[in-house]
């Protein structure tokens, strides 16, 4: 959903009350604290426009409207997609509210009455066409979607990393072959060249959707590469940098001690640098290891070294989460007391045209013209200037959207700090675990 490709570099993407590479982490984090980890996990709608009608960006700003008025207390994913002749927005939700701990529920009345009525007004109110393709689908599985998303390691784009390598060294294709193989992976050669490591039970076929993976694209570029170096543009063998120059790190103490000593004894430092085959555990290992390097630089940036430093953290930051959803939700109240006023703001400006060619005898635009006239009259009957009117909603989008990402900030802060906590305890038997081993290794050959 949020591939590069199809979202323009992931320019075209926007999360609401959750952060980039952390969704699937956070909204698990909400079932989990919610107790509500059972049943449907996400929700899946479409919002599709008519060919050459809407921008990119404005297919964005509209789901995030969207988002912001239909789901504001839920955790949201948007990435408009511009790879098909029509440009859509996916929105995928957790089936949790973050602020009320209740799961999602819809009817097909329900979607009509709500979801394609909010939906369509937004459209209008941009001066587009009623066109919404799609409606909410079934749940999808946490893994799919994780391994669709560009902001953390994956199966997937370990495999196209060893692909674009081993394409680049190939003197042959029975040579990319081996390569690939002494990387880890197994080859089927059937209909399709598929790729799987060892252990894993499905093998990938990275042809389906780029066609420098298919078998004919590998022997292409293969035999592209050897004219490159036989005419002198680039060399016989490339130096790859096998390991990084030595730099002295600072002096840790307390919590980062710790991490430090823990990832050492992993082998994540110092240790099993760049094995010959690069195992399934491995890459799982590299995978953990991310979050590993987040906590560490989050404990240093805090300066967090003991129980009592945790412990401070902590509460500050659940005091200031406490006052961002209190001043949420005065917010919240004050864009529902002027919703009405809002909402016939955006039918005149949007159905201003259709009023036009009304007035000009132009069949068929009764319904909007009626639509104008009673808007226009709600903003009669309250007597605000409509420059005012513009200027507060303005205000309280842009003062909502600022907490809504402080809140995102706290939350995070705080799952850290929960995540690092238990893990600690595991930690310390690892290193003892591991330091006995080791002291038992070297009694015995020093018995010898």
């Amino acid at each position: 959903m949020l591939n590069g490709d199809k979202t323009d570099s992931q320019i075209l993407t926007y999360h609401q009350n959750c952060d980039p590479g952390l969704e699937y982490r956070e909204m698990m984090d909400t079932k989990r604290d919610l107790g509500k980890l059972d049943g449907r996990q996400c929700y899946h709608i479409i919002q599709s426009f008519k060919p050459g009608e809407v921008t990119p960006a404005l297919a964005l700003e509209i789901a995030m409207e969207f988002a912001a008025e239909y789901l504001p207390d839920y955790e949201v994913v948007i990435g408009t997609h511009v790879d098909k002749k029509h440009i859509h927005s996916h929105l995928l939700f957790n089936s949790v509210n973050a602020q009320t701990g209740k799961k999602y529920h819809i009817s097909n009345r329900e979607y009509y009455s709500q979801i394609r009525a909010i939906s369509d007004r937004l459209c209008r109110e941009h001066g587009l066409s009623v066109v919404m393709e799609g409606q909410p689908s079934q749940a999808i599985s946490y893994i799919e979607w994780l391994r669709q998303s560009k902001g953390q390691p994956t199966f997937r784009s370990m495999l196209e990393a060893d692909l674009r390598t081993a394409i680049e060294d190939a003197n042959d294709l029975g040579h990319f072959f081996m390569l690939m193989e002494h990387m880890g992976w197994e080859i089927s050669h059937g209909n399709r060249l598929g790729f799987r490591l060892r252990g894993q039970e499905r093998f990938m076929y990275p042809g389906r959707k780029n066609p420098l993976f298919t078998e004919e694209g590998i022997r292409a570029a293969i035999t592209g590469n050897l004219e490159e170096i036989e005419a002198g543009r680039r060399p016989d063998i490339i130096h790859r940098p096998y390991y990084q120059p030595y730099k002295e790190h600072p002096k840790y103490s307390g919590f980062m001690a710790l991490y430090v000593h823990y990832l050492y004894v992993l082998g994540k430092i110092e240790k099993r640098q760049y094995p010959p085959r690069m195992t399934p555990r491995l890459r799982k290992d590299i995978m953990r290891f991310e979050q590993y390097r987040e906590q560490f630089a989050f404990l240093r940036e805090n300066n967090i070294v003991s129980q009592e430093d945790m412990t401070a953290f902590q509460s500050r930051t659940e005091d200031e989460l406490a006052n961002f959803m209190k001043r949420r939700t005065i917010l919240n109240v004050r864009k529902k007391k002027q919703k009405v006023l809002y909402d016939a703001l955006a039918d005149v400006t949007a159905l201003a045209q259709a009023k036009a060619l009304y007035e000009k005898g132009l069949s068929g635009m009764e319904t909007e013209f009626s639509r104008y006239m009673e808007a226009e009259a709600v903003l009669e009957q309250s007597g605000v200037p409509r420059e005012r009117l513009t200027a507060e909603k303005a205000d309280i989008y842009e003062q909502l959207a600022q907490v809504n990402a402080d809140i995102r900030a706290a939350r995070k802060k705080l799952a850290l700090c929960k995540e690092i906590q238990n893990r600690l305890p595991q930690m310390m038997r690892t290193i003892k675990k591991i330091e006995s081993r080791e002291v038992e290794i070297h009694e015995k050959h020093r018995g010898r």
